[in-house]
């Protein structure tokens, strides 16, 4: 009898064929669009072309508007076996249409150039100025957004000054108009801050923002430049370089301009700190004056205190002058230059010294007999 295996065994095998063959891993394949469906923000397909159809999967919500029934694209991935269901798959990881591979791959190298040249460096960017009284705009004057960047700034602050210096955003000789239009509005525009602006669009649509004209251009202005390029899942190189990236071109309308209420309320909390401040210093200053007083009035208990103990002491000085003791009829009775307190302290072969209030006499100590 022939030796078996269960499937699950050999679907395992399959499964670990295909993820040892390193050929297959992160692999560009083109295809058809066909039979999408979409579940719990996964999007299932299938590719083909004239003669075979892959089935795929993409995990990856961002791409799914890229993946249109009936159209061409290019998916990035790895082929995977589905062990429990028998079934082989197609992982998408990456999105492109076809043709823009290329242009992709232009990005990533123009990227990595001006990463390594330090173009994108942190220390190099400028902050955005704290009171902005006048933007200057550089996009199309025909499209929309301009007019969305007028509506959102002068709703929240109509004093702020709209500059545009209108400019093709897409096309042939597009990245040398914008980086003209920078280099312009850095010198002569009194400007606060430059916003680069356009919608949102395809990889393509966009290219003339992943220049290196453009790119050098920003990063050569003095002034703040805010990028505001295509949507918010759109990056472009001029993103890095800028000094600050808004999502769309409305949000850098909304972050470059201060509402008049903000103003008003900030105004009225450097109000209240003044005031606040004010009434601190008048109640340090009384503080001061109670301590002042305090202390007044404790120095001069202190140094009649001490009056009084002096006076005191002045008053028991006389009672300890040995001279006036003397003067009462007392003697101080010395032997060899001592004072002599007991008769247990005489020697009587010396002489004593009796010592009065106005002279001294010596005298011989006599031993008295018993």
């Amino acid at each position: 009898m022939l030796e078996t295996i269960t499937v699950s065994q050999l679907n395992g095998y399959i499964k670990k064929i295909f993820d040892a063959e390193e050929l297959l891993h992160n692999i560009s394949v083109v295809g058809e669009v066909f039979g999408k469906t979409s579940a719990r923000q996964i999007t299932y397909f299938s590719l083909k072309d004239e003669d075979a159809t892959i089935p795929c999967v993409c995990f990856y919500p961002a791409f799914a508007d890229k993946i249109i029934e009936g159209k061409q694209i290019v998916v990035t991935g790895s082929p995977n076996y589905y062990v429990k269901g028998g079934r082989l798959s197609f992982n998408v990881n990456r999105v492109e249409e076809v043709g823009k591979g290329k242009l992709f791959e232009e990005f990533l190298r123009l990227k990595e150039k001006l990463e390594k040249e330090g173009l994108f460096s942190a220390t190099h960017k400028l902050a955005m100025p704290k009171q902005i009284k006048r933007i200057g705009v550089i996009t199309s004057k025909d499209g929309a957004l301009i007019q969305d960047i007028k509506n959102v700034s002068w709703r929240r602050n109509p004093q702020v000054d709209i500059i545009l210096y209108s400019t093709k955003v897409q096309g042939k000789g597009a990245e040398q108009e914008i980086a003209h239009a920078i280099e312009q509005m850095d010198k002569y525009a009194k400007v606060d801050v430059i916003v680069v602006a356009r919608g949102g669009g395809s990889l393509e649509d966009l290219s003339a923002y992943n220049t290196e004209i453009v790119a050098r251009a920003t990063y050569n202005c003095s002034k703040p430049i805010v990028s505001a390029v295509g949507h918010e899942t759109d990056f472009t190189i001029i993103d890095f370089v800028s000094d600050l990236r808004a999502p769309t071109p409305s949000a850098a309308a909304e972050i470059l301009t201060e509402e008049l209420s903000e103003q008003s309320m900030n105004l009225k909390r450097l109000k209240t700190r003044f005031v606040n401040s004010a009434r601190n210093y008048i109640a340090n200053k009384d503080n001061f004056q109670y301590l002042k007083y305090n202390f007044i009035n404790a120095m001069n208990s202190y140094i009649n205190q001490k009056n009084y103990e002096f006076g005191l002491n002045e008053n028991a000085l006389p009672k300890l002058n040995p001279n006036l003791l003397l003067k009462k009829g007392y003697a101080k009775i010395e032997q060899k230059n001592k004072p002599l307190s007991s008769s247990k302290e005489v020697d009587f072969g010396v002489n004593i010294e009796v010592i009065f209030a106005d002279g001294s006499i010596k005298a011989k100590p006599i031993k008295e007999e018993k």
